[in-house]
């Protein structure tokens, strides 16, 4: 498959109860780490897809989950959804030290982000 998910990530307007409710549920791995002043919670699922949460930025509009589809060029992707009609809700943005992101609203407003890891 030349583009599939990525990474699954929860924006929550509260991370404690979040991270206590699915490490009960299933058996993942959270690990807390520091992105830039901001607490990243890394989730490890062992076998397949995993992601992260963290307080949402937004958290007027609730919590929600969000996947992320890996592209080889994230502005060349944003810039062609755009030309397809979705709305650009995040421009393109660094990840210091793995990668670029961009969150995009296709033409019937479901989200979806955009991911490039960085060039090794």
């Amino acid at each position: 498959m030349a583009n599939p998910f990525v990474h699954v990530e929860l924006a929550t307007t509260d991370v404690a109860k979040a991270k206590s409710f699915y490490q009960s549920l299933f058996d993942w791995t959270l690990k807390d780490e520091d992105m830039g002043g901001m607490i990243y919670t890394m989730i490890g699922v062992g076998e397949g897809t995993g992601g992260g949460m963290m307080k949402h930025p937004m958290p007027e509009h609730g919590s929600a989950w969000l996947p992320y589809v890996l592209v080889d060029d994230v502005a060349a992707a944003a810039g062609k959804a755009k030309s397809l009609g979705a709305t650009i809700v995040k421009d393109v943005t660094e990840v210091p030290n793995a990668g670029s992101f961009s969150i995009i609203s296709d033409p019937t407003g479901a989200v979806l982000g955009l991911w490039q890891p960085k060039s090794r």
